[in-house]
């Protein structure tokens, strides 16, 4: 029999994605589970007979609990993660089921990381953060310090045109960012930072070319200074057309933080902006460009490596991070019992291998 696969939160744009590239590129069968059974039922459709759609809502335990007992595989694609808890995982440790999410928030990365212990004695590989960023990126940064003696400083810079392709749950998460200064790791110490502060301009490759960035309170920002010894690590995020980093700088400027934390709120801005950008993707495209740039010595001079990457389409990158190390899971030619970030658990060449396969070219300058 092929393995099974349970993607929560499946007919989300990122979700379905996900599904996409495990069509492709493994033999698995693959459960779409959702509480939206049209939605879900459309993706299973374009999956034909290895799809199956299961109606399925995370706080119905019971349900929960058996649908992660079928499976070879659970993903995790049940966004925003600022709300979850750590109760998949839990039951994916008890019923030793390999776990991958797309999570972005690194509140519930703490979270899951304090799950380390009980996963590797329950003998479970578990990856967060799998998908195009945080995911592909931190791969990217591991590639870059890999080709140097010692890394000192890592700056990572993403933008996105227009909805990037994903659903509102990804404007709910740009919103939901805004909230509250967070914590960075500047010059060997944790320094607050104010969200979508201090803009760069960055030039990105084509198409995309300069486009501003501001300070974003990412994963990464703890994940990468855990796992490398670096001084500082700077994660800076944008969107493409420029215009719309104005309006989300002035909210995270001038709004009292007290309406950024209304509920209401942070749906009205998610939905007034996923209908702005439903207008403006028809010319600005809804793909990603990233840019890791890392600086330290080799051979005892001062060296940077910088890499980039594009992708049409922000979803199906998405998509491809989490698919990769799924079929590397299914496979078993990944397997490190515990929880894990992507930079923790993925090593250079399966990396690019598993992205050779997709299509996705990553171009690295060392100076």
């Amino acid at each position: 029999m092929s393995a099974q696969v349970l993607i929560l939160g499946g007919s989300g744009r990122i979700g379905s994605s996900v599904a996409a590239d495990l069509l492709t590129f493994t033999q698995a069968g693959i459960v779409i589970a959702g509480r939206n059974a049209a939605l879900g039922k459309k993706v299973c459709d374009r999956l034909g007979a290895r799809g199956r759609f299961l109606l399925l809502d995370l706080g119905d335990l019971a349900g929960l609990t058996h649908a992660i007992a079928q499976a070879d595989l659970v993903i995790h694609c049940a966004g925003p993660f600022h709300y979850r808890d750590t109760q998949v995982l839990e039951i994916c440790i008890d019923h030793g089921v390999n776990y991958l999410d797309v999570s972005d928030h690194p509140s519930f990365t703490r979270k899951v990381m304090s799950c380390s212990a009980a996963a590797e004695a329950a003998g479970i590989t578990a990856i967060v953060n799998t998908g195009i960023f945080p995911g592909i990126s931190n791969s990217m940064v591991r590639q870059d310090v890999e080709q140097l003696d010692e890394a000192e400083t890592i700056h990572l810079s993403y933008g996105v045109a227009g909805s990037g392709g994903a659903g509102v749950t990804v404007m709910r998460t740009t919103f939901l960012g805004l909230q509250k200064p967070f914590q960075a790791w500047i010059d060997g110490a944790w320094k607050t930072v104010k969200p979508y502060s201090d803009r760069e301009t960055i030039e990105f490759p084509a198409p995309y070319g300069r486009t501003g960035v501001y300070w974003f309170d990412m994963p990464e920002t703890f994940t990468l200074s855990s796992t490398f010894p670096v001084k500082t690590v700077i994660t800076k995020f944008g969107t493409i057309p420029d215009f719309y980093n104005h309006l989300t700088w002035s909210v995270a400027r001038w709004w009292h933080p007290w309406l950024l934390k209304q509920t209401l709120v942070i749906e009205f801005l998610s939905r007034v902006s996923h209908f702005m950008t439903d207008v403006t993707d028809n010319f600005s495209g809804i793909g990603v460009a990233i840019r890791s740039e890392v600086t330290g010595t080799k051979d005892g001079k001062a060296t940077q490596v910088c890499s980039t990457l594009t992708h049409p389409n922000t979803a199906i990158a998405a998509g491809c991070g989490t698919g990769s190390l799924a079929e590397l899971l299914l496979s078993k030619q990944l397997h490190k019992p515990g929880v894990w970030v992507v930079e923790q658990a993925l090593p250079t060449d399966l990396f690019n291998q598993t992205l050779q396969k997709r299509g996705i070219q990553i171009q690295q300058s060392i100076s």
